[in-house]
């Protein structure tokens, strides 16, 4: 049974999955009024008949002068309030619970929607005079913000407290409070934004103390039988900035005050931050929170495959996974990733009619992933794994031959063993995939590995994984290369992933240096040599 498409209970509150739609600002109200129109309830309602446990919407101003931009969404009039339960009835209709992130942009408000170029909007032009814990600007070369005097802060509280009362009259069933990506709440928690010398400033405790009166006022209007959640940045990734370890006591402090679950996001305080680019980067942030604090954690960020989105919550790391840009890109990832998973997805039923028929079983391997080389008997089994539209590409991807060549290639791994490979992955004594390896440099031992498929009814990427290590061992320790390379073309994820989970090191981007199809192809160039492996 797969854990992704189980439901998760949060206080009265229980999600059909355990897939959630991060809040992503859209910048497409009226410059000016913050009601959400048609775009937005198209936009998150796609999201709902898609499939998905729960549906936010995107950073949604507490008052004005707490808007990114212009045309962000506003949730502190009722006229707002009133539109977003349009939005927030369609959602709940169609199975998905409604949510909505309540925000303050702090130093980073007035700014110009992202197409329209990075910059701030001058006040004669619609914008306005962003305030901040401190006179701090975010950038070199930005105005200072006005910092906020100590008697203002009691209206910042109230705005969220009273913008949770609208959004309870809207119908929403979960509510966000956003202290994450620099912007007001976390703006007070980093040292790097936060320069007070008064109770809102200086040690940790001080600097904690606003956003925790944001979520405690926040948890005094919101019904109790309604979960809400903090998303927070565990990380500035800047030194001397906030640390995973601020986080962890943050959350104890944000459990006490009644918050149900904290979606561990990073970043947003400062330019100067080295964010890795790599799926799941964020992932092992929400492992330490719900491990060290207590509470139930979200993750988010480069998520995109429904194998690593299972193990994530399988494996304990998270008990929600959140998916942003994934679902612009596919608004129905969520019945993609149930039939991939072997699991029941959501169909809306007037979409019944194209469900296609459910996926094969998936074998789970009853013994030790096996490698050998590949024989004629194999031939009928390489033209199906290599032809077929619903095989499971990992290394390199898919690449349809035809039986003649295929003949061609089992034959030469026969009589060139070392320089030329076709093998067999077998898993409990079945045939389960295949993979291939060809020597570009005899002199200097280098091999380069070509693509690794995983028959369908043998889906599961332990089994690619553990296939991948085998055949590094076996290329390195028996045959002696010192050196492997393999190339992912045209930026393929689910190959890059793959990659690293089996210990690729990435190496660089090759542009246009590959023929593939007829088309010159840029690759992701991936290495491993010997001492990798030992490692």
């Amino acid at each position: 049974m797969s854990v992704l498409f189980s439901p998760l209970r949060l206080r009265d509150l229980e999600l059909r999955n355990r897939l959630a739609v991060s809040p992503m600002c859209q910048y497409s109200c009226v410059a000016g009024d913050g009601v959400p129109h048609d775009w937005h309830l198209v936009h998150l309602g796609a999201r709902a008949v898609g499939g998905a446990g729960l549906v936010l919407a995107e950073a949604t101003a507490v008052v004005p002068e707490g808007r990114i931009s212009p045309w962000d969404t506003g949730i502190w009039t009722d006229e707002q309030a009133a539109a977003w339960a349009r939005v927030a009835r369609f959602v709940r209709a169609h199975g998905a619970a409604a949510g909505i992130q309540l925000a303050h942009a702090g130093r980073k408000a007035s700014t110009r929607a992202p197409w329209l170029g990075r910059g701030r909007v001058a006040p004669e032009d619609g914008g306005w005079e962003p305030v901040a814990p401190s006179a701090v600007p975010f950038a070199d070369g930005d105005e200072p913000p006005r910092a906020l005097e100590v008697a203002e802060l009691a209206s910042v509280v109230s705005a969220f407290a009273d913008a949770a009362r609208r959004a309870d009259a809207a119908g929403f069933d979960v509510v966000e409070l956003h202290m994450a990506h620099g912007y007001l709440a976390h703006q007070f928690l980093s040292p790097l934004s936060n320069r007070r010398t008064d109770a809102y400033g200086g040690s940790r405790e001080n600097r904690m103390r606003l956003p925790l009166e944001l979520a405690r006022a926040a948890r005094a209007v919101w019904p109790e039988r309604k979960p809400l959640l903090v998303r927070i940045s565990a990380t500035d990734w800047v030194e001397d900035g906030w640390t995973l370890d601020d986080t962890v006591a943050f959350a104890r402090e944000l459990r006490g005050a009644g918050v149900d679950l904290v979606d561990c996001s990073s970043g947003g305080s400062s330019p100067e931050q080295q964010i890795p680019d790599s799926p799941g980067f964020q992932v092992p942030f929400a492992a330490a929170v719900r491990r060290e604090a207590g509470i139930a954690t979200g993750a988010v960020g480069l998520i995109a495959e429904p194998l690593h989105a299972e193990e994530i919550v399988a494996r304990g790391d998270a008990d929600l996974v959140l998916l942003a840009r994934e679902l612009l890109r596919d608004p129905h990832w969520p019945l993609r990733a149930a039939r991939e998973l072997g699991a029941e997805g959501p169909w809306p039923k007037q979409y019944l009619r194209a469900r296609p028929p459910s996926a094969p079983p998936r074998a789970e391997p009853t013994g030790p992933v096996e490698l050998r080389r590949a024989t004629l008997d194999d031939l009928d089994f390489f033209v199906e794994l290599y032809n077929a539209d619903d095989v499971e590409p990992f290394l390199g991807g898919r690449s349809v031959r035809g039986r003649d060549e295929l003949r061609a290639e089992i034959e030469r791994s026969q009589r060139e063993p070392d320089a030329f490979g076709r093998l067999v992955i077998e898993a409990g004594g079945e045939r389960a995939g295949a993979l291939g390896y060809r020597s570009v440099s005899d002199r200097n031992r280098i091999a380069h590995l070509e693509a690794l498929a995983v028959h369908p009814s043998h889906r599961g990427r332990r089994l690619a994984d553990d296939a991948a290590r085998a055949v590094q061992r076996y290329l390195i320790l028996e045959l002696g290369y010192h050196r492997l390379e393999l190339a992912v073309y045209g930026f393929n994820r689910r190959a890059a992933t793959h990659a690293e989970r089996s210990g690729w090191v990435r190496e660089g981007v090759k542009r246009k240096a590959y023929l593939r199809h007829g088309e010159w192809q840029d690759a992701i160039q991936f290495g491993l040599v010997a001492e990798d492996l030992e490692q």
